[in-house]
């Protein structure tokens, strides 16, 4: 019965592609009919919002990045003679996390959909936001994943944590136990939007705080975040799993500001 009654759902959906046209939200062309031409590589639901043309053309990063925090390198330059060279930051103020993991630019489409999936719960991009991560993961080795915690207060007002579903989708795809409630966040900080990275750095300071210990000591432990700005968010929660007992901790984004 259920896969009879999902053999219907692109015909429904096709008829209220055409009654209702929908736009994408990066470039306003029609999305009608665009599932016939969306690589095999990129999930149907970001077409919902996106049209193939503008999902596929996210942008990578590529070139040399600094093997700890993954901050592009002007040039290659300093890696010629040291290939594990580390930028000024990480070698002034190492990070509790061993790397960090941030494949994309925090423009165009990308931009776009992380705003939709955070600010206008759009849920449904978790799944293919996830997926864009999922590769770049696989190889690395982590025991357990888990996200950045909202306060209770933002969370009652944003109804959902997005860096959470993101993690959960990860640890689906990546066969591995999530921890839900690893972290809290103990103190309510201002947004961190329009702070310098000083500013960010003693605003997140002593946020969070390791609800039981035993989940995540000798563990290596995937932290996941939407997007990495100064890092001072994921610093401050590496240092957090740390200091309670993790083996190692990797950070993961979405997307990085450059």
């Amino acid at each position: 019965m259920l896969g009879s009654a999902r053999r219907w759902i692109p015909f429904f959906q096709n008829l209220l592609d055409l009654l209702y046209p929908r736009s994408c939200l990066q470039c306003n062309a029609s999305i009608e009919n665009e599932r016939s031409k969306v690589p095999e590589a990129v999930p149907v639901q970001a077409i919902e919002n996106f049209c193939a043309s503008c999902w596929s053309g996210i942008r990578r990063l590529e070139g040399p990045r600094c093997p700890v925090c993954a901050v592009p390198f002007p040039s290659g330059a300093a890696l010629l003679h040291s290939p594990d060279h580390h930028c000024g930051e990480c070698r002034e103020d190492p990070p509790d996390f061993s790397r960090a993991i941030t494949p994309f630019a925090y423009e165009g489409a990308l931009a776009k959909a992380i705003q939709a999936f955070k600010y206008n719960k759009q849920n449904r991009l978790a799944a293919p936001l996830a997926r864009l991560l999922q590769s770049d993961l696989k190889a690395q080795e982590i025991d357990r994943v888990t996200a950045i915690p909202l306060h209770p207060r933002r969370l009652r007002s944003r109804e959902f944590n997005q860096s959470l579903l993101l993690a959960k989708q990860l640890s689906r795809f990546l066969s591995l136990p999530l921890l839900i409630d690893a972290m809290s966040r103990v103190r309510e900080t201002p947004p961190q939007v329009g702070l310098s990275k000083k500013e960010r750095k003693r605003n997140i300071h002593q946020a969070f705080a390791v609800n039981d210990p035993a989940l995540i000591q000798g563990r290596r432990i995937l932290l996941i975040d939407d997007v990495y700005t100064t890092g001072a968010t994921l610093r401050e929660g590496a240092k957090t799993l740390i200091r309670a007992g993790a083996k190692e901790v990797v950070v993961a984004a979405l997307a990085r500001m450059l």
